[in-house]
């Protein structure tokens, strides 16, 4: 199988690394210094793995890769749409694309250029972010979660999902099919929209924030608003979803925000996915969404990265 990874930060960069690691054919779509240094040196994986891969194929220039069975759509959230046009030399009769991006509209805004018969959708969770050109740190999966979880729009298997489970497998990367795709992504958006936000406005891991009151009360109610309005999308949860994400959540102390991990470092930041998205989509549904609001109006300065002044 003929793989490109479109986008190798923290994400691609370890899915990616892995599955070069074990001999699969893959090809990244990186930028800047950390391409250069992939070209240069290869990729290294650090933190709670260990890793080392040498001539690692990358380019800028997905036009130069020609057609691939498998896409691993990675990029951070604002970039999605020149991303996607800049897949097309990449996608044939026959590509599968995986989006694994954070937020619940990129299966339907990339299938809107690409094809939705090319999409599936799936969720990553694990945290990982680049440490430094050419470096990813990948700090473990969430408690009972797999790497990534995927499936069909709409939700099922598939003989293509099987085939791309047994890849995954084949490299070390624990992966599961879902049989309600769309709700899978709705329960990773309750997650990383909730702890997005917190973290970011109070610049603090998982775990202070679980452990103040005050700001166990802030998680709980952005991960409670981000619920009410998948109800109002029509999503059906589980009666004790809040519940469980914040499990989740708790069962890893010393993880950040991908949000916040840009924030610190004066990167653009995924706002209009996570926060904005809350707030956009509630407006829509007649829903309130003030805690979402009030972050992401407080954030906003820095959602291009560091303000000049």
């Amino acid at each position: 199988m003929k793989i490109a990874v479109m986008g190798a930060g923290g994400v691609g960069g370890y899915l990616g690394g892995k599955l070069a690691a074990s001999g699969h054919d893959v090809t990244f779509i990186a930028r800047g210094t950390h391409l250069d240094a992939i070209k240069r040196d290869g990729l290294r994986i650090r933190g709670v793995e260990i890793l080392d891969i040498s001539d690692v194929r990358a380019t800028d220039t997905p036009g130069e890769i020609g057609i691939v069975d498998t896409i691993l759509f990675c990029v951070k959230h604002y970039d999605t749409e020149t991303a996607a046009s800049a897949i097309a030399p990449m996608v044939g009769e026959n590509t599968t694309i995986l989006t694994l991006q954070n937020g619940i509209e990129s299966v339907r805004n990339i299938g809107a250029l690409v094809g939705s018969n090319a999409m599936l959708g799936g969720a990553a969770y694990f945290p990982a972010s680049i440490s430094a050109p050419g470096e990813i740190t990948y700090f473990g999966k969430f408690a009972g979660q797999p790497h990534v979880v995927f499936g069909e729009p709409g939700g099922g298997d598939s003989d293509r999902v099987s085939a791309l489970l047994a890849i995954f497998h084949s490299a070390g990367i624990d992966a599961e099919s879902c049989a309600d795709t769309d709700l899978m992504l709705w329960e990773k958006f309750l997650l990383v929209a909730g702890t997005s936000a917190t973290t970011g406005a109070t610049r603090c891991t998982f775990g202070t924030v679980c452990k103040d009151p005050d700001m166990r009360w802030l998680l709980r109610e952005t991960i409670a608003e981000a619920k009410r309005v998948g109800n109002g999308a029509g999503v059906t949860f589980g009666s004790n979803v809040v519940e469980q994400v914040m499990a989740r959540i708790e069962s890893n102390p010393d993880g950040k925000a991908s949000l916040l991990v840009d924030l610190e470092n004066g990167r653009r930041l995924e706002l209009d996915g996570l926060s904005g998205a809350v707030v956009r989509l509630g407006r829509e549904l007649d829903i309130p969404t003030p805690v979402h609001a009030t972050i992401y109006a407080a954030l906003k300065p820095f959602r291009d990265g560091q303000p000049d002044d």
